[in-house]
């Protein structure tokens, strides 16, 4: 065999071989599973968690139990403190760019209280967080008691907020 000959042959291996592993990287990429979205927390489950709170309030659970509830009032405030200011500074528009750093960043105090409002719910002064938690969790154990329907826990929680701790004009 000549050495043109040698040299078209590997060529054509070449060609030959990338094209497969482009073919099987493609193969690859279309059998990885997709990304799925956060699976959504049930009552039952949180349920659960917050069962165990009374017996062992330090475990697992029970921190489990405390967090989440935390975690959904902490979340709420500060989202609706951030959409309160948003919407309050579009309405002025004459903002400047330190202006803007400055709300965006470091919301003050009354601004957390003011937006609690927005959220439906208004814990008021100083609430210890237990407190919060064994109201929310007897709603929950009630929820769980009275109705077959499981729904997310996210909206249990919200709606024990909204009827224990609604905000007064």
């Amino acid at each position: 065999m000549s050495l043109n000959n040698r040299y078209s042959s590997l060529r054509n291996t070449g060609k030959i071989y990338s094209k497969l592993a482009c073919a099987l990287l493609l193969l690859q990429l279309m059998s990885a599973t997709t990304a799925h979205a956060l699976e959504e927390l049930s009552s039952q489950e949180l349920a659960s968690h917050c069962a165990l709170l009374s017996a062992e309030p330090e475990g697992v659970d029970g921190q489990y139990c405390v967090r989440y509830i935390q975690g959904f009032i902490d979340g709420a405030i500060a989202t609706d403190a951030r959409v309160m200011l948003n919407a309050e500074n579009a309405a002025s528009g004459n903002e400047t760019f330190t202006e803007r750093a400055i709300r965006t960043r470091m919301p003050r105090r009354n601004d957390r209280s003011r937006a609690a409002k927005l959220a439906g719910f208004c814990l008021g002064d100083p609430v210890p967080l237990r407190n919060i938690v064994d109201v929310v969790v007897a709603d929950l154990a009630a929820k769980q008691i009275s109705t077959v329907k499981d729904e997310s826990a996210m909206e249990v929680v919200y709606q024990s907020l909204l009827n224990n701790y609604p905000c007064t004009q």
